[in-house]
């Protein structure tokens, strides 16, 4: 298990996350702040300016779900981890890579009102720094990411166990997370738990247009990026007959057809990512009463909406966009394409 606390910079985080171990029984501290530090010792200076912060990097996610693993099976018991998070994209990509490694997270929020928290800062101390230097470096960069806290807030409201700590010590704040993880108030966050593949995976697809021919992406949990309906092709299923099992399973749409295939991709391998083929379909057109039927029956899913193909390119991560942009010319001509790594071929 992990228990993950998450706030404003300066809300308490790491003393509360070093009270907590001292009261949940073989529980382990993990700050995922020391792969950063790492990460800036061996990434190119010129990766690293492209960044304004170790976060956005995808290799320090995935170092943070891998080492968090590495941990667990080596010392077993509890992470314990305070991580600033105020991305929700980030936070889909870490737990749900989390989840899939069969680790429950308590997700737990540190709630400050912001002028104790500016306060808190103001009065930080920072071992080894002048009092220029922590100003600059350490308490400037605190109060910048205020007004990010605040807006990420409602989002972390309703994914998280919140603890009001702005009025109560460390300890007191971490008596109240140890007692909600033992009576269950906090509970394991809801996000899918996809096992990663260990070889190349066959997936389908399905496209499905408004009146307006716009087409519906939806946003996963438990990864970053808006996808099409559709997933994983299983052990002995025809993949056009999968890829209607999986709108039925994502947003509650029962298809009375067999949908017509567009694309065939190639998806080479990029590590860790073990590519295969990736097939897209032509569901058709949802008229006005089925529309209105999508759903989202599960926590697998958390947003779905129609757009447009210039709205795609901006939603889609750029392999998935060249696929839906082949697939949608294959529509217009009524033919299927051969792609590899989302270009024509033969």
């Amino acid at each position: 298990m992990l228990v993950w606390i998450n706030g404003a910079f300066g809300a308490g985080k790491t003393s509360t996350a070093r009270e907590l171990i001292d009261l949940i029984p073989n529980s382990t501290f993990y700050d995922p702040e020391l792969i950063g530090a790492g990460l800036g010792q061996v990434l190119p200076a010129k990766r690293l300016a492209e960044v304004s912060d170790y976060q956005d990097l995808p290799m320090w996610r995935r170092m943070v779900v891998d080492t968090a693993a590495a941990l667990l099976a080596e010392v077993g018991g509890v992470l314990v981890v305070p991580m600033t998070l105020l991305r929700q994209e980030y936070r889909d990509e870490i737990f749900g890579g989390l989840a899939s490694r069969r680790i429950p997270v308590r997700h737990v929020l540190l709630d400050v009102e912001e002028t104790i928290l500016r306060e808190r800062i103001a009065a930080r101390e920072v071992p080894g720094m002048s009092a220029a230097d922590a100003e600059v470096r350490v308490r400037q960069w605190a109060y910048d990411h205020i007004q990010p806290y605040l807006t990420a807030r409602e989002w972390i409201t309703a994914d998280a166990y919140t603890v009001d700590s702005g009025r109560i010590t460390p300890y007191e704040a971490a008596e109240a997370i140890a007692d909600a993880v033992r009576n269950g108030a906090a509970e394991p966050c809801e996000i899918v738990q996809t096992p990663p593949p260990t070889a190349e995976t066959l997936a389908a697809g399905v496209l499905l247009f408004d009146a307006q021919d716009r087409v519906l992406l939806v946003d996963p949990t438990y990864k970053p990026g808006w996808e099409f309906p559709g997933g994983v092709v299983e052990s002995g299923e025809a993949p056009a007959r999968a890829g209607v099992r999986e709108v039925a399973e994502e947003i509650g749409i029962q298809l009375d057809r067999v949908p017509r295939l567009l694309v065939v991709d190639w998806e080479p391998p990029r590590p860790p990512a073990f590519g295969g083929l990736r097939m897209l379909f032509d569901g058709g057109r949802l008229n006005g009463d089925e529309a209105r039927q999508v759903l989202l029956p599960g926590p697998e899913l958390r947003e779905w909406r129609f757009v447009t193909e210039e709205a795609a390119a901006g939603m889609l991560p750029p392999e998935r966009y060249e696929r839906l942009r082949w697939a949608l010319r294959a529509r217009e001509r009524g033919t299927v394409l051969n792609l590899e790594a989302g270009v024509p071929v033969g």
